[in-house]
């Protein structure tokens, strides 16, 4: 090779008769710097949910800061703004105080009889014959499809005391439940039972069906019992499911108010029977006190949020992805 001859350089390296991997190539500036884009995909979602929920919420926030009875509604009197006034107006109520522990008792009693009692039947579901396990799902799916007023009303009728064939089975003459505080809450409770777990109980089952077989069974040869392989490798794999159910749970059964009004004709004798929903309609609609019932939903408003944030900072805690 002679002085002036040149040495061949590939296209693109930096050096004679060298070789490197070309770079990166970096994305578009619209790629890395999305913009505005995402949030015109969702502007329609997001104006639907501020038409429907944020607006409602406003609207119920400020009413309960105002002194809005039948006399400002009519135009008789003006509006005026109370503050907290209607707050601590709530809370130096006794009976407030009573039926805010008995609502908080209550859900949590039927939160857990429903975790208890779908998480036990999804179970079942997986060691039955497909044709018992239909049957279950056809039944547990037409109680869950049942109107609640259609189903409470037909919860009365079965324990009347006079008609029910309940309490004739039962043998317990003309007893009536919906008489008594706490035997008027377990009617209930059996009604919101009944018509809550199939949820738990189809969610539950579609987490177990994903579960790998492979793992069940090793668990099975090394000597677990089914409570020790629900304990200890179901229910650590299905806690995502589990914190969902749970949270719709306390939800559904903390803002219970068809099952209440209905069985127990509008929260039982002398309103030993009443829910928090149940005394707000109450007070804003028999006794015309808006006032009073904004600040109760409220009150259940940010109950609810505090009860699902605290659930999931737990669950997050224990290093789970929702």
């Amino acid at each position: 090779m002679t002085a002036n001859s040149t040495a061949y350089k590939t296209p693109g390296t930096p050096g004679a008769g060298g070789t490197s991997p070309r770079a990166p190539r970096r994305p578009a500036p619209s790629a890395r710097h999305p913009g505005w884009t995402p949030w015109l995909y969702l502007l329609p979602a997001l104006v639907l949910l501020g038409g429907l929920l944020v607006y409602p919420i406003f609207q119920l926030g400020l009413i309960s800061f105002l002194e809005y009875t039948q006399a400002q509604v009519s135009g008789g009197e003006p509006t005026t703004f109370q503050g907290f006034g209607n707050y601590a107006t709530l809370f130096a109520d006794s009976q407030f105080r009573q039926v805010l522990l008995a609502t908080v008792v209550f859900a949590a009693v039927c939160v857990l009889a429903t975790l208890l009692v779908g998480c036990a039947l999804a179970v079942l579901l997986t060691r039955v014959r497909a044709v018992p396990r239909l049957a279950l799902m056809m039944a547990a799916l037409g109680a869950w499809a049942t109107p609640a007023i259609t189903g409470s009303t037909v919860w009365v009728f079965l324990f009347d005391p006079d008609f029910g064939p309940v309490d004739r089975v039962l043998g317990l003459g003309d007893f009536s439940w919906t008489y008594g505080r706490y035997s008027a809450f377990a009617l209930v409770l059996l009604e919101v039972l009944w018509c809550s777990f199939p949820f738990v109980m189809v969610t539950v089952y579609a987490g177990i069906r994903a579960i790998p077989t492979e793992v069940l069974e090793a668990a099975a040869l090394d000597g677990a019992s089914q409570w020790r392989i629900w304990r200890s490798v179901m229910a650590p794999m299905l806690r995502p499911i589990l914190v969902v159910v749970t949270i719709q749970s306390i939800i559904w059964d903390f803002k219970i108010f068809t099952q209440i009004y209905v069985m127990t004709n509008g929260g039982g004798i002398a309103g030993q029977n009443l829910v928090l929903n149940v005394y707000a309609y109450q007070k804003a609609f028999a006794s015309s006190q808006y006032s009073l019932g904004s600040a109760i939903g409220v009150v259940m408003l940010v109950i609810l949020l505090a009860v699902t944030l605290v659930h999931l900072r737990l669950v997050r805690r224990q290093g789970e992805e929702l």
